[in-house]
């Protein structure tokens, strides 16, 4: 698309309207000019970064429930189509089904669990139900992966922790590539069009042994940040995966990481953690040269806990995207039953992934 006058826009402001009104430009029911309105720079302008004691104070507000999905982000984008589109701004939502993760990332230590074969389940509940899905791949699995590198023990005592920009030794011994199972699962899936993928890390390793700091970025220099990525990249190529999303694992990057992602992915997604680091944002927004996606509670958790919201934003009719957010892990624990009620509802309305990269792509 090629971008109009601009009237003192920013263009990450620009590009999400033109995301949140993507269906609209595309059926030509609106145009380009119609959407420079106040009520629309306000919902679709890119906050900064706080700084962190606001990101902190952001997250316990969060899990106090005053700072939610439904208030600080619909409400704003709901408003948004309205000043622009009157009674005609409602609409199904369209639900964005993104799943954790494969190989599950506990899959070494716990193979009866969480190995390929409990993760089949969950790929036939989903295609029976006809859901397209987005799921977040690691190209390795490692053992204890909430335990950091420098403490796993081998043969030879604990592993030697990496200098600053030693990405080799990052990586040294820890973790597998995947077995016949997960090749073979994954040889599957990639014939399935209803099936999208994601990096989600390399190992899922975390750095940090407190489970509030566990990432496998954060604290990684540039280098170190790019060849994890690169690495991650060239090893799903391998097995026939290319992908234009980023999952971080734990949920979790450091802001000035954020232009390396979005040097490498057209879409870079969050979750409730990502307050931490990235503050509370709006979802999905345009930040620099990629899209910004984190999902919330109540469309992060259990599905039993996403059902009733997504019967809500069903109901309501807000005509938005809507980034949901499963464990199949979690679902295998419930025993499925949450699961297949959730995706008889969300069948109708769940868009594929390849749809929303369209719209990603339109609004540049």
């Amino acid at each position: 698309m090629i971008p109009g006058p601009q009237t003192g826009r920013d263009l990450d402001g620009l590009r999400s309207s033109r995301l949140l009104f993507a269906a609209e430009l595309s059926s030509g029911a609106v145009h380009d000019r119609e959407l420079d309105t106040p009520g629309v720079r306000t919902a679709t302008r890119m906050r900064e970064v706080p700084p962190r004691p606001v990101r902190l104070a952001q997250q316990v507000v969060y899990k106090l429930g005053r700072l939610g999905y439904e208030r600080q982000v619909v409400g704003p984008l709901v408003r948004a189509r309205r000043s622009v589109l009157g009674d005609r701004a409602g609409g199904p939502p369209r639900f964005l089904v993104r799943v954790d993760e494969f190989p599950h990332f506990r899959a070494w230590d716990e193979p009866q669990r969480f190995g390929s074969e409990r993760f089949e389940r969950f790929d036939e509940i989903m295609a029976a139900a006809g859901v397209p899905y987005l799921l977040a791949m690691l190209p390795r699995v490692c053992h204890e992966p909430l335990v950091p590198l420098g403490n796993v023990q081998n043969g030879d005592g604990p592993r030697a922790r990496w200098g600053p920009d030693d990405f080799d030794s990052l990586t040294d011994g820890g973790a597998r590539p995947l077995d016949a199972g997960e090749s073979a699962m994954l040889a599957r899936l990639t014939k399935e069009a209803r099936v999208s993928f994601a990096l989600h890390g390399l190992t899922h390793r975390t750095r940090f042994a407190s489970t509030r700091r566990h990432s496998e970025l954060c604290g990684l220099s540039a280098p170190q940040t790019a060849g994890l990525l690169d690495t991650g990249i060239a090893e799903l190529a391998l097995h026939g995966v290319s992908t234009d999303v980023f999952v971080p694992p734990f949920n979790r990057f450091d802001a000035n990481q954020y232009g390396i992602l979005a040097e490498r992915f057209k879409v870079v997604c969050g979750g409730p953690e990502s307050i931490g680091t990235m503050g509370f944002q709006r979802t999905p927004q345009w930040r620099g040269e990629s899209v910004y996606l984190p999902s919330y509670a109540p469309f992060y958790g259990h599905a039993a806990e996403v059902l009733p919201a997504v019967e809500h934003a069903i109901k309501v009719a807000w005509g938005l995207w809507v980034p949901i957010v499963l464990h199949w892990g979690w679902e295998a624990d419930a025993g499925w039953a949450d699961l297949e009620r959730l995706v008889s509802v969300l069948a109708q309305y769940a868009v594929a992934w390849e749809d929303f990269i369209a719209a990603v792509e339109g609004s540049i």
